[in-house]
């Protein structure tokens, strides 16, 4: 039969505090596990060692210092990449996706010097450097 003077918790669920610092005999007197002297043993002796490894943690990640654009580079395409059009094609962005001359991603592109252009290309939206437009001129194409 189960009655109230009967009842106790279960062995080992409540567990004698450790009177710390009471004496040689205690098991855990005199020193009461701080070691001997210095600024730990001390009552208030904590200086927040939490953070001692921060240095070398932060010296192990990357710089992110300098300056950083948050305008979006343009894709360049060379000239001589053209030749993968058709004499007389238009070109914009949506075509130099499709042929793969620039990522699916790329939100804008522009057309740089590099080899030599024979067919006549019309330009559209595209951004050319100085001597790409001279070359696409040259061919016969042009850029708007």
């Amino acid at each position: 039969m189960l009655s109230m003077h009967a009842l106790a918790p279960a062995k080992g669920a409540r567990t004698k505090s450790f009177r710390i610092g009471r004496g040689l005999g205690s098991g855990r007197g005199k020193t009461a596990g701080r070691g001997t002297k210095g600024q730990k043993s001390r009552s208030g002796g904590s200086n927040k060692l939490v953070l001692k490894g921060l240095k070398q943690m932060l010296l192990a990640f990357p710089k992110s210092r300098g300056f950083q654009s948050r305008f979006v580079k343009a894709a360049t395409v060379p000239v001589a990449k053209l030749a993968a059009f058709e004499d007389g094609s238009k070109v914009d962005l949506a075509t130099l996706k499709a042929k793969g001359l620039v990522l699916r991603t790329a939100l804008s592109a522009k057309v740089i010097g590099g080899g030599e252009l024979k067919k006549k290309m019309h330009l559209k939206g595209i951004a050319t450097t100085a001597g790409a437009k001279a070359q696409i001129e040259a061919a016969g194409g042009s850029v708007k």
